[in-house]
């Protein structure tokens, strides 16, 4: 698979990463060994750009199925890690860097992000945090620095900020978890600022094509979409070997334009780390099969549920999966 640089720096990424949030405990859950095996799947097929963070708790996979690779950056074949973190201060993200390189046992992280900026105040509120990326940067322990949201504004923002290498925003074609403001935003609105920073040069990652799983049925709608913006890579979560299989062959042209899945087998969640419980998608959905859990939050009732995803679109947060 072809790779591309970020920005002036010598990151070489792939046109699609893998997200390894899917396969942690708010998800998938998977046996250590197990996950670990999928990471690495996506490695020997030939992607080299894999995205995490310290809400997942995930590094434990990346650590254990790369246990064998040399990880320096004289390895011009290593994969390159990114993580991000939800902490406000400089402490905080001082203890968020320290804890990814040593739970990764590594000297040195590739990118590292302000994880979900949730409205352009936001960014300014999270000074001390993003003080210590640049302090970190000119230290040489983190590479590339940059921001990962769901908002409209946020993306816009960022392109006029110098020190921002990386924008990480959320993007699909039906604009499912795209924020402008305190509202919705929608996809052409994304798709601009995406243009914006692209115009500027930040380098910029896409999130959620598929919209946690619910756009899978339009596959190639959804990734010929995302691809069409510019983003310099996708990042998808995998959850099983055919999954790394299908996006490997999109991104070397190998798939056929009516290429579809099987999507049968998938059902609507709701991811319990993200949930906030404002309750939208229990009022959305007319089968009654959404309710509150012990813990406040939103949950599915399988029985009842007819996987129409009409709640998808009314979740602020974009918590509504399917998988």
């Amino acid at each position: 698979m072809k790779t591309i640089p970020i920005g002036n720096t010598d990151i070489m990424i792939t046109p699609v990463g893998m997200g390894v949030l899917t396969i942690g405990n708010t998800q998938l859950n998977l046996p250590l060994a197990e996950g670990a095996k999928i990471v690495r799947y996506a490695y020997d097929k030939g992607i080299r750009l894999f995205d995490t963070a310290q809400f997942y708790e995930t590094y434990s996979y990346i650590r254990e199925a790369f246990r064998d690779i040399d990880m320096s950056s004289n390895n011009p074949d290593r994969p390159v890690i990114a993580s991000k973190s939800l902490v406000l201060s400089y402490g905080e993200m001082e203890d968020a860097i320290q804890e990814c390189l040593e739970v990764l046992d590594i000297e040195t992280i590739d990118i590292f992000k302000l994880h979900e900026v949730r409205e352009d105040p936001d960014f300014d509120e999270r000074a001390g945090a993003w003080q210590c990326l640049l302090d970190y940067k000119e230290k040489g322990i983190v590479r590339a620095i940059g921001v990962s949201t769901h908002n409209v504004d946020v993306v816009n923002r960022m392109a006029d900020i110098p020190d921002c290498d990386i924008v990480f925003p959320l993007i699909n074609y039906a604009g499912l978890g795209i924020r402008r403001g305190p509202g919705p935003g929608t996809a052409d609105e994304m798709a601009a600022a995406i243009r914006n920073c692209l115009d500027n040069g930040k380098t910029v990652f896409g999130m959620k094509a598929f919209g946690g799983g619910n756009l899978t049925g339009s596959y190639m709608k959804a990734l010929n979409y995302v691809r069409d913006t510019g983003v310099q890579t996708m990042m998808i979560g995998f959850g099983k070997k055919s999954e790394i299989d299908d996006i490997v062959n999109y991104a070397e042209g190998k798939l056929p334009e009516d290429y579809q899945p099987e999507v049968s087998f998938k059902k609507i969640r709701i991811d319990q780390g993200d949930c906030e419980g404002c309750g939208a998608c229990i009022e959305k959905c007319e089968s009654r099969a959404i309710f509150r859990n012990e813990l406040g939050l939103a949950d599915v009732d399988h029985d009842k549920c007819l996987t129409c995803g009409y709640c998808a679109p009314v979740c602020p947060v974009r918590a509504i999966i399917m998988w």
